[in-house]
């Protein structure tokens, strides 16, 4: 790896190592100026396209023209990006840094992305000088700059975790533990000898605690889907399995809720690529809030359709809705519609976050219609290989 980079060093950096090495070596053989000699060792230095010595680097890089259009994307580019270096490439801060480059020379600058997924790029540009050109190519030097793109989107994704648990998770947890401190305070002094208010004050501790360890596990999987948020599944995963484990991990759900669940279509013989855990969480996910806002007697029903490149599941219920001002802001961290006054256990405003990520992960599409007094659609949409 250090032969590599030293010899792109050579060949993309004037007066690199090898050039100075060269006039070094030369002047030890025999004496000359040094203006004298570097121009010659710099002409007499092997040379290549820019299109191949970029492909060699180590790290994600792309070689633009001085409009911004793409000449070549190395290897570590195409790896690491995917669809999303189109985006990256028509980024408005791309066109900003190109227009002061020639001024500049070399420029670093962060690009935001928030389309399919959030990503921070730290972008790179450096001109790529006449004199590292292949003979009579020299004339179309302005025309190319290496642009060396580093993925920030994990680091980013972990600060803004950082700072949501500051601003909610400190909130969200500090109720149920003023609720143990106060039932402590309370068994260690005026029910310390009444075995009736113990069991009653046990079993709220006890529910207490619950909200605390679900908060916990829904933050730390939320930050687990984070991390792999940019890069797409390539497993292939069959409808089938997903629908048999959902029926399983639902058994246990619907075994003590006053709620039905049908699944009215059979196996399709239909297969993805996925992650096969995290689709049958998202599944599980919206199933879980339907027969938990739905109230008693609630119908739930999964249903599937497959188009041309679509796959598509349907959770829907005929619950009692939710109001169209609340459907926008169901998938952000921590909200929770506060009048939803037919759940037996509050919930942790994570779970319709966490289903987002995963599905923007698959590439694919979260759309939740509802209307007071109709009920609930949920439609998650996956795209099938082509």
């Amino acid at each position: 790896m250090s032969a590599v980079v030293s010899l792109l060093a050579a060949a993309l950096i004037p007066g690199g190592t090898c050039g100075v090495l060269g006039w070094w070596l030369g002047r030890r053989s025999r004496p000359v100026e040094p203006r004298a000699e570097l121009p010659s060792l710099l002409t007499a230095i092997p040379r290549a396209r820019p299109e191949a010595l970029v492909e060699l680097l180590p790290v994600a890089a792309v070689l633009l023209r001085s409009e911004g259009g793409l000449a070549r994307a190395n290897r570590a580019a195409r790896t690491q990006f995917g669809e999303s270096l189109g985006a990256v490439i028509r980024h408005p801060g791309v066109h900003a840094a190109l227009e002061r480059l020639a001024a500049e020379e070399s420029i670093a600058t962060t690009l935001e992305l928030d389309v399919p997924v959030r990503r921070v790029v730290l972008a790179s540009f450096q001109l790529i000088p006449a004199a590292l050109f292949p003979p009579g190519e020299g004339e179309n030097a302005e025309a190319h700059v290496l642009v060396i793109l580093d993925d920030r989107s994990d680091a980013e994704a972990v600060d803004r975790m950082r700072a949501d648990f500051v601003a909610h998770a400190s909130h969200e947890l500090r109720t149920p533990l003023a609720s143990l401190v106060g039932f402590i305070e309370t068994l260690r002094g005026p029910a310390a000898d009444d075995p009736a208010a113990q069991q009653q004050f046990l079993a709220i501790m006890a529910a207490q605690a619950g909200r605390m360890q679900r908060l916990i596990d829904r933050l730390l999987y939320l930050s687990r889907v984070q991390r792999l948020e940019h890069t797409r599944p390539k497993s292939i995963v069959s409808v089938s399995d997903v629908v048999d484990r959902l029926m399983d991990e639902t058994t246990f759900l619907m075994r003590d809720a006053d709620a039905s669940l049908t699944f009215p279509f059979s196996d399709e013989g239909v297969f993805f690529l996925g992650d096969e855990d995290q689709i049958v969480q998202v599944l599980l996910n919206l199933v879980e809030n339907a027969v938990k806002y739905g109230g008693p007697g609630v119908d739930v029903t999964i249903s599937l359709t497959v188009d041309a490149d679509v796959l598509r599941f349907l959770i829907e219920d005929n619950g009692p809705g939710i109001e169209a001002r609340h459907i926008p802001r169901l998938t952000e961290r921590f909200y929770r519609i506060e009048s939803h006054g037919t759940a037996q256990v509050s919930g942790t405003g994570l779970g319709l976050s966490i289903v987002k990520h995963i599905v923007d992960r698959h590439g694919g599409k979260l759309v939740i219609r509802s209307s007071v007094g109709r009920g609930t659609q949920c439609e998650v949409s996956l795209p099938l290989p082509g």
